[in-house]
């Protein structure tokens, strides 16, 4: 078949980039000729026979970025020139992607959250009118949704929102939607009647991932450790929702001074910085700024496996030198790091987020030390040191949820769900 995916950007090192880029290169895998229509290529080799950028697109155009500050922050008084934008440049991306479905010859088209967030309000409805003229099979992957994010998609002008709701999931018959959880396949039942496939965040399990080398062996000397430390690694951004605190009071309570917590984010994922000044303090307050040790220098995010240049590191070599990896959010639409440690085979300490967490996670068997809450009680900690301590546990349990995760969560799942995702679309 010739698909089509619709996306705001690809390359990036964000959610949606990250599991459209396995949806890719999985249905290619599976014989499939995959194009792609996006406003942003993000370290991506640009084919023009595969590839088509439409600027308009783009999360930070112009067009975009007033669309959305008008729409929800710095609303004027008067719509009607925000509704002449809004319809103006949805025309102008659904006109480009008509003329891309049929250059292209497109027998299903697979719109990458664009038609679920309203993040880009002018894409979203480009996209839907023209896959209601087009009236060609369309596959919604959809990894989150308004309602999932509080207020932020809430306008002080009601014709924005009566927008939202009529655009936002898209519910045209010949569209069909792919979720990542088991908590928005219920919403969207409940509040639409439509019926959706869970298709979870996966991993490749057959690559090498996480192991020792030559290379980042180094990274312990380049963080200044020393052989006798036992490292916690927090490979997540620094935003609040990831529970980073709980982490921090973590390695206060152990009170041992060889057991360090290796944080790779950046701070300048954190809009004002304020949680990271709050994080700071607390360093400061704990008397444990010798034992946190924020690693961005060194550590990149933009990609799982790195180039194996000096003080270079990718996330494959941070899990390489972890004793257990600290995943205490308060909520995630799936939980990518909670997989790559799987991958790695790395024993997780987690605290059980609503909803997603024990539903489409925990339930399937695997062990962990899962908090509720984020309670770090006595009985906690000492699971976590034992696990910490102990060598042969740590091996066994990374083992134990390898092969779950391998079962659960691998390429080989993910083409089994797009099977069925394409035969209930297409009949």
């Amino acid at each position: 078949m010739r698909i089509g995916v619709i996306i705001g950007r690809i390359g990036g090192v964000d959610g949606v980039a990250l599991e459209a880029e396995k949806w890719i290169h999985v249905l290619r895998h599976m014989g499939h000729k995959v194009f792609i229509i996006s406003g942003q290529y993000q370290q991506w080799s640009f084919d023009p026979e595969y590839n088509t950028l439409v600027v308009e697109m783009s999360f930070f155009s112009p067009e975009s970025y007033w669309g959305q500050k008008k729409a929800f922050f710095h609303p004027d008084a008067n719509i009607d020139e925000l509704l002449e934008h809004i319809h103006l440049y949805s025309k102008i991306i659904s006109d480009k992607i008509i003329q891309w479905t049929r250059e292209k010859r497109l027998d299903l088209i697979i719109s990458e959250n664009a038609s679920a967030l309203p993040a880009h309000l002018e894409m979203g409805l480009g996209v839907a009118i023209a896959i209601k003229k087009l009236g060609i099979p369309t596959i919604t992957h959809d990894h989150d949704f308004a309602w999932e994010r509080g207020d932020r998609y809430i306008s002080p002008h009601p014709e924005i929102n009566k927008l939202i709701d009529k655009t936002f999931p898209l519910r045209l018959p010949n569209s069909f939607h792919a979720v990542i959880n088991l908590n928005a396949q219920k919403v969207l039942k409940e509040k639409y009647g439509r019926d959706s496939i869970v298709v979870p965040n996966v991993m490749d399990f057959n690559m090498d991932f996480g192991k020792l080398d030559d290379h980042n062996k180094n990274l312990r000397r380049d963080l200044g450790l020393e052989p006798k430390n036992r490292l916690l690694f927090q490979i997540t951004r620094i935003v609040r929702r990831k529970g980073i605190e709980v982490a921090i009071d973590l390695i206060h309570r152990l009170k041992d001074k060889n057991i360090k917590l290796i944080i790779t984010g950046d701070y300048k994922d954190d809009a004002g910085s304020q949680y990271y000044q709050e994080l700071i303090v607390q360093i400061h307050d704990l008397k444990v700024s010798n034992q946190v040790l924020f690693a961005s220098h060194l550590i990149h995010n933009k990609g799982l496996v790195g180039t194996g240049t000096e003080k270079n590191y990718s996330l494959s070599d941070a899990y390489a030198n972890a004793t257990a990896c600290t995943y205490f959010s308060t909520y995630e639409g799936f939980g990518n790091a909670f997989v790559e440690a799987v991958l790695a085979r790395r024993p997780v300490f987690v605290n059980n987020y609503k909803p997603v967490y024990w539903p489409d996670i925990g339930c399937k068997g695997f062990k962990t030390v899962m908090l509720e809450d984020n309670q770090l009680t006595d009985e906690k900690i000492e699971q976590m040191r034992e696990i910490i301590y102990n060598d042969k546990l740590n091996r066994e349990i990374g083992d134990y949820n390898f092969t779950l995760g391998k079962k659960y969560f691998s390429f080989d799942v993910l083409e089994e769900k797009l099977k069925e995702l394409i035969e209930r679309v297409l009949h």
